[in-house]
């Protein structure tokens, strides 16, 4: 059974429980106490559309030092300096690729307001990601050799993941430019929590790249075969008073999160701390990657049920983009050919990203 058909099958699950099981809860439940804030069979209702809605860096910004909040003040002025950002003009060098690579200014773009936490990492108490180990390290810089090659080289021994400098095929370009780009933790997106006796779906939408549904048992059951390694890794769960925990394993070679790969573990946290919040924790451990475990916190918000709705995700505009992709790198192909244009291999394919001036909140933007 191939992955997508695993894919397909766990989003017609999550369609069911939505259809026979999810009871919404109605309005913003505005002075809702947590204790009434639970489902008909009894359990704390996670259930709606949440999403972080402050803008703060994975890593603490080195001038932070150990500091883990902002002051009101710090918090005022970096709002400003990032509202001062044009975002519109900001250009390479013109004609390069580089230039044509920065398609998204402004217009695409906007700043979420500051958030009070000076990372998103509390644990180590630096806010600093670990370091890697020696042999992730090497694992990371063949990766990175691999994709930067023009030509075919010796696989690392990973699946790509990766935007690649080169596109004789799909698989060379990034899973983002395949609609694949949802992975584990997914910090940025929006995430639609939807529960029934025994089971909690999550949908996050991640926009250009793709959406992604987990279904996770919270039933006592064991988890899958270790031969088995679903996309999401296989997610098993349960309640500890009102907190519901998630253990993930079985990542498969398809996995990508900051170098890690078959190892990783997470250990996921959710608890509905008002009508309008639920506080989430992830716990990251992969000792083949990293020199020690660490941990992520943020707080989400509920989006309001009576007009926010996420509809299906068409990933980049008009699915076109990778066709286009590896049409065009087939026409460079056959211009260089007929001596009408440069080679190839001399042009730069693992370019990306999006015009405009860095974040003010210096250091951060990793």
């Amino acid at each position: 059974m191939t992955n997508r058909l695993l894919s397909a099958i766990v989003v017609a699950m999550t369609v069911l429980l939505i259809g026979g099981a999810y009871a919404p809860l109605p309005g913003n439940h505005a002075g809702t106490s947590r204790a009434n804030l639970r489902t008909p069979w009894g359990e704390p209702d996670l259930q709606g559309i949440w999403q972080d809605p402050t803008q703060t860096p994975l890593q603490r910004p080195a001038q932070y030092a150990n500091r883990e909040f902002l002051t009101d003040a710090e918090i005022a002025a970096i709002d400003a300096k990032r509202e001062a950002l044009d975002r519109r003009e900001h250009r390479a060098e013109r004609g390069t690729e580089q230039d044509v690579a920065g398609a998204y200014n402004a217009v695409f773009e906007s700043h979420r307001k500051t958030g009070r936490r000076t990372s998103l990492v509390v644990d180590p108490p630096n806010g600093r990601v670990p370091a890697l180990t020696e042999a992730a390290s090497r694992r990371v810089e063949m990766e990175r050799a691999y994709q930067a090659n023009p030509h075919k080289a010796p696989n690392p021994g990973t699946w790509n993941t990766g935007r690649m400098n080169r596109a004789d095929g799909p698989e060379d370009r990034s899973t983002s430019e395949r609609c694949l780009g949802s992975m584990l933790p997914d910090l940025n997106a929006f995430t639609r929590v939807v529960q029934s006796p025994g089971y909690v779906a999550i949908y996050y939408e991640h926009g250009q790249g793709g959406g992604g549904t987990r279904v996770i048992p919270i039933d006592g059951s064991a988890h899958l075969p270790s031969n088995v390694r679903p996309w999401y890794g296989d997610a098993r769960g349960h309640w500890e008073g009102d907190t519901l925990v998630v253990e993930t394993t079985n990542f498969g070679p398809r996995t990508f999160y900051r170098g890690a790969h078959d190892n990783l573990h997470l250990v996921e946290r959710f608890r509905r701390a008002d009508a309008e919040t639920i506080e989430y924790s992830v716990r990251v451990e992969d000792p083949t990657t990293w020199v020690q475990p660490w941990t992520i916190k943020m707080d989400l918000k509920k989006n309001p049920d009576q007009y926010n709705r996420i509809f299906e995700s068409t990933c980049h505009e008009g699915n076109y983009g990778l066709t286009g992709m590896l049409a065009n790198t087939r026409a460079a192909e056959r211009a260089f050919a007929a001596g009408k244009g440069p080679d190839p291999a001399t042009m730069n394919l693992a370019l990306g990203g999006a015009g405009g001036e860095a974040d003010p909140f210096e250091g951060g933007g990793d």
